[in-house]
């Protein structure tokens, strides 16, 4: 998850799949270069996803020829669990 996570792409994907789940390969390429003027091809973006899948990040789900893409942040939630924010007390 973390070799997932070292890219700025992917950081980049995984926010977009963030504020908008269930996207396409075509509409994660078309906002991505709207948004972040990134010019990468659909295949570029296809091997970061399924980087992103591998590590648990990203489901998806197909329907019909289309494959939808879903960010799952369990496994970060699992990180946080392990190493929880400890409660600070002012002094």
């Amino acid at each position: 998850m973390f070799r997932a996570l070292d890219d700025e792409t992917r950081r980049l994907v995984l926010d977009e799949l963030a504020s908008r789940d269930g996207q396409t390969l075509f509409e994660i390429c078309s906002t991505l270069a709207t948004r972040h003027g990134l010019s990468l091809t659909r295949q570029a973006i296809s091997q970061h996803l399924g980087v992103l899948e591998e590590a648990g990040l990203v489901m998806t789900e197909r329907r019909g020829r289309s494959k939808f893409h879903y960010f799952n942040p369990a496994p970060l939630a699992e990180i946080t669990r392990r190493w929880p924010i400890p409660e600070r007390t002012d002094p």
